[in-house]
């Protein structure tokens, strides 16, 4: 199932352009790597307008729920996804090195056929935390961790705690 969206971003902002809806998690191929199931959709809405300097720009706004795998247990980790964002649209390379400089401005170059579906999938992955892990002690292998250390612990602490209890039987 593919889903796509395309448009112009400068005529999007000079018609101050909004669009929503909702795309299956399981239409986003780049992020399948960061997930641990393609269950459910992501809500989002783009609207076009331009900043406080009167400089084109696209607002994003993105939620849902995904899965990602954990990266201790490889389990499944509820992630929820909330994200609001202002995107400078650059007419030129030139422009775009200039909004670079500014660390508080995030810009994407303004190509006249620019997939939304693409920007979404970008903006996801870059909010995805580095290493995903349930917190401390949620992990289903920490508990199996546990127990194995725990049965090791006694096994090592008496090694012929066994034979003692087979001579005395007999």
């Amino acid at each position: 199932m593919s889903v796509s969206f395309v448009i112009d971003p400068l005529d999007f902002v000079q018609n101050a352009g909004i669009h929503h809806g909702k795309i299956p998690v399981d239409a986003l191929v780049r992020l399948h790597d960061f997930l641990f199931d393609k269950e459910g959709e992501l809500i989002y809405q783009i609207s076009g307008q331009f900043d406080k300097h009167e400089k084109p720009g696209l607002r994003l706004e993105i939620k849902g729920k995904i899965h990602l795998s954990c990266q201790r247990c490889l389990g499944k980790l509820p992630h929820t996804i909330d994200l609001q964002t202002f995107l400078v649209l650059a007419k030129t390379e030139a422009e775009l090195d200039q909004a670079d400089e500014d660390e508080a401005v995030d810009a994407i170059l303004a190509t006249p056929d620019m997939d939304v579906v693409s920007l979404i999938e970008d903006e996801i992955i870059l909010s995805l935390p580095i290493s995903s892990c349930h917190t401390e002690g949620e992990c289903s292998i920490q508990e199996l961790e546990f127990i194995k250390n725990n049965l090791t612990n006694k096994k090592s602490a008496h090694p012929f705690a066994a034979l003692l209890a087979l001579k005395k039987t007999n």
